[in-house]
């Protein structure tokens, strides 16, 4: 299949699972992640439809950009060094993994510098796996209230990669936390659990493999 078909099914996919839950399709972003794909192959993503791109390395995606010539807003959906803040600041429409004050503050003040209102998600470690990037749960509230005070960042909501086991339930954890936060976005699940990030409440989808197909 190809790349426009991928993106078809998976944007049919998100239909039915709206439906199952009551929800609008409109509701959800779909972000492509090209992650380890050309550039050649993200610009065959925006011309099928694609809107929104995904990359996890701030690297990676200043080679790449240059090259793709359509134009959508670029995720960054990695683990952010604070020494790439300013990089990352001028590649990146969002930045979902902002996991610490000390992180935010560096991405303010680059975005302050480049006169720019960064928009921004917190990284949550939702099962407070070891080996795994993000705020611990019980730091989200007082996380979100020092960013909420740096002018220059736009606190938009939350992001997960959770557990693989139970991911309903930590899919549940994590609305409940957005809720609480009173935030809106909640970026949570991947090519193989999307649908029930959707009935769980997710707005914006990270999907790489179900578009792109295996990574070499």
């Amino acid at each position: 299949m190809s790349i426009r078909d991928n993106l078809i099914a998976v944007e049919r996919r998100i239909v039915g699972a709206c439906a199952r839950a009551g929800r609008k399709s409109e509701e959800i972003t779909l972000v492509a992640v090209s992650k380890t794909f050309p550039a050649s192959v993200v610009e065959e993503a925006i011309a099928a439809g694609a809107t929104e791109v995904g990359e996890n390395r701030v690297q990676e995606a200043r080679d790449k950009q240059p090259l793709v010539r359509g134009r959508a807003r670029w995720h960054l959906i990695g683990h952010l060094q604070s020494n790439k803040a300013r990089d990352a600041v001028r590649l990146f429409d969002v930045i979902q993994t902002i996991d610490s004050v000390g992180l935010a503050e560096k991405v303010a003040r680059a975005a302050e510098a480049a006169g720019k209102v960064q928009e921004v998600l917190l990284e949550v470690n939702i099962g407070n796996e070891s080996q795994k990037s993000g705020a611990a749960p019980a730091e989200v509230d007082a996380l979100a209230k020092s960013v909420r005070a740096f002018g220059a960042l736009q606190l938009r909501g939350l992001m997960a990669i959770p557990p693989a086991e139970e991911v309903r339930r930590w899919f549940g954890e994590l609305r409940a936390m957005r809720d609480a936060t009173g935030l809106r976005e909640l970026s949570m699940g991947m090519t193989d659990d999307f649908e029930v990030a959707v009935e769980e409440g997710a707005t914006i989808v990270r999907v790489g493999r179900a578009i792109f197909g295996e990574r070499g």
